[in-house]
């Protein structure tokens, strides 16, 4: 059980962090960027050849290796990466009169 004094918000100019993030100091997304940037002599696992390749693009080889041999969700998410997930579409334009309620129900006493 929560102690209630524990959910009282901080008053007016106070807060669990005062000073805030410091200064210079870098968000996730721009760590995992710099290190998806990283350059290295790998094994491309399509060609079977050495390269100098990304870890961007070692993990979108990794994930085309997979899906080659059949990894149904690594197809997915190849598949998503290179044209965009499908559109879906639902029809909201339907009315009452397009189809027979008597059907939908199969109830005979609304005849």
């Amino acid at each position: 059980m929560a102690n209630e004094e524990n959910l009282k918000p901080f008053g007016k100019g106070n807060n669990a962090n005062p000073n805030g993030r410091p200064k210079g100091s870098k968000n996730r997304s721009t760590i995992a960027r710099q290190y998806l940037d990283l350059i290295t002599k790998q094994k491309n696992g399509l060609t079977g050849e050495v390269e100098e390749l990304s870890q961007e693009e070692m993990i979108t080889l990794a994930m085309l290796v997979k899906a080659s041999k059949g990894d149904v969700n690594a197809y997915k998410a190849v598949m998503d990466s290179a044209f965009g997930q499908p559109k879906q579409t639902t029809d909201t334009n339907l009315s009452v009169s397009d189809f027979n309620v008597k059907d939908l129900f199969k109830i005979d006493s609304l005849k």
